[in-house]
């Protein structure tokens, strides 16, 4: 018996050491993947949703759950959200966490709180993003996205734009335009979420995150 606690005693300071030492999970990275999920998913019951088409041929999607929109005659933007490209197989990588900020000057009056999603032509513009950010409607045009949950929106209509945007508003707003808003790389949200400090061009290499949040979220993406 005394043989016994011996060999035991190691063994539970071993696993002790092991949980111990273990990476805890990101609450606010998973919370945001969660709520990216959630806008996915309510985009794809919407009557008029993303066109199947688009997410098919395009390769990159950015999500800013609760984006802040407000204004008085010269407004501001902010949200925080994910970002995913293609990769070769065909699959979404995995997630980069991202922010976006802008201000924008025009007819628009309230707060509002917008679930947006950016569906992007090239993967290239989100993967080579090497300095950490861009501007859309500088570095990359940006139009209204066309709606329609068969294959095609419309058959005379052409997916020509680099970035398509798509908004579900909760709120009073009269305007919006992501136009000269700002998409950076939130490099301290990925450092905290895969615990160290990875580039977001590897990132978006790579689709390896089995954990459940990321997997309904590319579940998600592909009932779109």
């Amino acid at each position: 018996m005394k043989t016994l606690k011996f060999l035991t005693l190691p063994l539970l300071l071993s696993a002790f050491f092991i949980l111990a030492s273990a990476k805890p999970a990101d609450d606010k990275g998973v919370a945001k993947i969660n709520d990216a999920t959630k806008v996915i998913k309510a985009f794809s019951q919407m009557k008029e949703s993303i066109p199947h088409q688009l997410i098919a041929e395009y390769e990159g999607i950015v999500i800013i759950p609760k984006l802040i929109n407000a204004g008085f005659g010269i407004g501001g933007k902010r949200g925080q959200g994910v970002a995913m490209v293609k990769l070769a197989n065909g699959k979404w990588s995995d997630p980069v966490f991202i922010t976006l900020t802008g201000g924008s000057i025009g007819f628009q009056i309230g707060v509002q709180s917008v679930d947006m999603v950016l569906v992007f032509r090239n993967k290239g513009v989100l993967a080579k993003v090497e300095s950490g950010d861009f501007t859309i409607g500088g570095d990359v045009s940006a139009a209204a996205g066309p709606v329609g949950r068969s294959s095609t929106a419309s058959t005379d209509y052409k997916l020509q734009a680099e970035v398509y945007s798509y908004s579900r508003s909760k709120g009073l707003f009269a305007g919006i335009s992501i136009n000269g808003s700002n998409l950076a790389i939130n490099k301290s949200a990925n450092e905290a979420y895969y615990g160290e400090a990875t580039a977001s061009a590897d990132i978006f290499a790579r689709s390896v995150d089995k954990t459940a949040p990321v997997t309904d979220l590319k579940a998600a993406l592909g009932a779109l």
